[in-house]
């Protein structure tokens, strides 16, 4: 899959497919054929999603076209946050820190892990822009503590809550720095976030035309939310799954994390892949970012504005997982260069999310 200077047929019919789905499954039902017909639409619109951030990519340069593809699938995933919370008003109170918390582990230990450790087995060592990197853990350690954490501590109401004006408080800090970090990413040290020279022959390609790259943004949109309605529409079965085996509720925003953020881990390890773990760690860390950023603002809002209550602080467990997560992050990415080694802890720490996330 490499990027041209024309659409390919699968990169539309997969979305096409996926839409077709979305309108017939209201009238058909969700039985055991239209979920695995669901299940393989959902798979090829994440390889077309990825095909067509790709060309936005290679027309724009980094680091946005990574920038597009991350604000584009956490804009959908709050909207998808958004839609299960009001549809379900009892509950959920805990369900968007679940998929922000789950988010942040996936990206930073699951896709980051496997990005190093496969780029580390095929180029033996890979390098990354050491001021990039740091300027992103540093804002994501701040995000974290003062939207995941803080609620634990906070007295004027009860953890792992936050009063009216908390709420407001935290949304507006959360805008502030995702914000401020675009801006620097984007404008004011944009240098820090290209990539090292890599041998990628993709490096070498004549870039698309604005045509082709207007024509795939509007594609990667349409592919996006096609895949978030799918998994929107998957997401009843996975949890009668859940329920029959007896997993704990927390399992559902680690699933509904996964299923959005397919595309940007399929890309980000195909970066790494033509040897550019820059633009890996742009997609990773700038997913998690925008993840808390722009997630944490929409659900205090919609907590306000209906008068539900929004469970934010992180459990005892979840806040050692948080805080060894963060460690290891400033440790890995703090030298410049990576081998398997950082890949494999990293992993380690992401299996052990999960293992304990299903075995509280």
């Amino acid at each position: 899959m490499s990027v041209s200077s024309h659409t390919t047929w699968w990169t539309w019919a997969g979305p096409a497919a996926a839409w077709g789905l979305l309108l017939v499954m209201p009238f058909t039902g969700t039985g055991g054929f239209v979920i695995a017909l669901a299940a393989a639409a959902l798979m090829v619109t994440v390889f077309a999603a990825v095909y067509h951030a790709e060309v936005v990519a290679h027309r724009t340069g980094e680091p946005f076209g990574t920038l597009v593809l991350a604000v584009a699938v956490t804009v959908i995933e709050v909207a998808l946050i958004v839609s299960i919370m009001i549809a379900a008003p009892t509950g959920k109170a805990a369900l968007a820190r679940d998929t922000i918390f789950a988010a942040v582990m996936i990206v930073c230990n699951g896709i980051v892990g496997t990005c190093l450790l496969w780029g580390g087995a095929r180029h033996h060592e890979q390098g990354f822009q050491l001021h990039g990197a740091s300027a992103a853990l540093a804002v994501l350690a701040a995000l974290t503590v003062l939207t995941l954490v803080l609620p634990n501590v906070a007295t004027t109401v009860p953890g792992p809550f936050f009063s009216t004006s908390q709420l407001i408080f935290a949304g507006f800090v959360s805008l502030l720095l995702y914000g401020s970090f675009v801006f620097v990413q984007t404008v004011r040290h944009r240098d820090y976030f290209l990539p090292l020279d890599s041998d990628s022959d993709e490096d070498h390609l004549e870039p698309p035309s604005n045509t082709t790259a207007f024509v795939s943004l509007g594609l990667l949109l349409v592919a996006l939310v096609a895949i978030v309605g799918l998994a929107k529409s998957l997401t009843p079965a996975v949890e009668a799954g859940l329920a029959s085996v007896g997993a704990p509720e927390a399992v559902v925003g680690i699933v509904i994390a996964a299923l959005v953020l397919l595309p940007e881990g399929v890309a980000a390890v195909r970066a790494t892949q033509a040897n550019r773990l820059q633009t890996s760690l742009n997609l990773a860390l700038g997913s998690a970012l925008a993840s808390i950023g722009l997630t944490i603002p929409a659900v205090a809002a919609l907590s306000i504005v209906l008068q539900r209550s929004l469970e934010l602080g992180l459990s005892a467990k979840e806040l050692v997982l948080l805080f060894v997560t963060l460690l290891v992050g400033v440790i890995t990415l703090g030298t410049g260069r990576t081998t398997v080694l950082q890949g494999i802890v990293h992993l380690v720490i992401f299996f052990a999310f999960l293992f304990f996330a299903a075995v509280p």
